[in-house]
């Protein structure tokens, strides 16, 4: 088996997961400059079999899109047509970031590292990925 990348994109930084080669388990990767996200996609993608894109798909809570859907629609038609032979799924990412807090206060994060805005994009790209793993 390939393994699936998921995303929490952001017009700043993105937050990368994926999941090991069976598609068992989602960990977090990284979290890349949004502005360098193509050029670190075609790296990993030398190294690493990718079948899935999983991409964050931000609502409000009267089930309409945010404001940010617009810039991910674009991105996601760059992924598409820059990696074709790769499927993008979509996953509602409400409340991932208060998730993601909510798992550092957990894990006994000082609030120091609680304010670390990457690791909390690279958690909720974990999360997203498992919500998408366990709906599959």
């Amino acid at each position: 088996m390939a393994r699936i990348l998921a995303f929490d994109y952001g017009t700043k930084r993105t937050g990368i997961a994926v999941t090991d080669d069976f598609q068992i388990i989602a960990s977090g990767l990284t979290t890349v400059n949004t502005k360098e996200i193509f050029s670190f996609l075609t790296n990993y993608l030398k190294n690493e079999n990718v079948e899935l894109f999983v991409v964050g798909e931000p609502k409000q809570m009267n089930n309409q899109h945010s404001e940010s859907e617009q810039f991910i629609k674009i991105f996601i038609e760059k992924l598409k047509s820059t990696f074709p032979k790769i499927e993008v799924v979509r996953v509602d990412e409400r409340f991932t970031s208060k998730m993601a807090f909510q798992s550092m206060i957990d894990g006994g994060l000082k609030k120091k590292q609680r304010q670390n805005k990457a690791l909390i994009d690279e958690i909720s790209a974990t999360i997203i990925l498992q919500t998408y793993l366990s709906n599959k």
